[in-house]
């Protein structure tokens, strides 16, 4: 291979093994100030989207052992990486292509395995982090704060009675 286009698959090898996640869109038809703002809004959610050609992010998810996304590696393709939420990631790509009609999910991958558009969508309409992360905590909280009321239960019967005993002149 030329060492300019190595240095090209190299340098998209170094992104696919720096990202959990690998989404890829189709672009057709997208202008260049729009495509600057999708850009951009990923940006915000720590992602970042690029174009390279087709053959060359082949070569590079062949390097990573990450095979499977052949078949959709086909015309103006870009690919989103980030360090951090696909849901974000997701989330972001979804409402640019509400507001503009494009790009188009393909497909992706997460942490190794392989996603097709639906599953992409269903990240992308998971709430954030934050919200799955405090929901979580108030599952795990919930057996706890029972059993306190629970263990409670019995003296503040107790306390009751006895303040309805007192109430009462008794």
């Amino acid at each position: 291979m030329n060492p300019d286009k190595q240095i090209i698959v190299d340098e998209l090898l170094t992104r696919v093994n720096g990202s959990p996640f690998l989404l890829v869109v189709d672009y057709t038809g997208m202008a260049v100030p729009e495509f600057n703002e999708l850009r951009g809004r990923l940006r915000e959610g720590g992602a970042e989207c690029h174009v390279a050609k087709n053959s060359y992010m082949k070569r590079a998810l062949e390097s990573a052992g990450m095979p499977g996304l052949e078949e959709v590696l086909q015309g103006q393709t870009a690919f989103i990486t980030g360090e951090e939420d696909v849901c974000g990631a997701a989330k972001a790509v979804k409402n640019f292509a509400k507001e503009f009609k494009k790009p188009e999910v393909k497909a992706g991958l997460l942490d190794g395995e392989l996603l097709d558009a639906v599953q992409i969508k269903v990240l992308a309409d998971l709430p954030p982090r934050e919200v799955l992360l405090a929901t979580l905590l108030g599952v795990i909280n919930q057996p706890a704060s029972m059993l306190a009321r629970v263990l409670n239960e019995p003296g503040a019967s107790l306390a009751r009675v006895v303040k309805a005993k007192f109430d009462q002149g008794g």
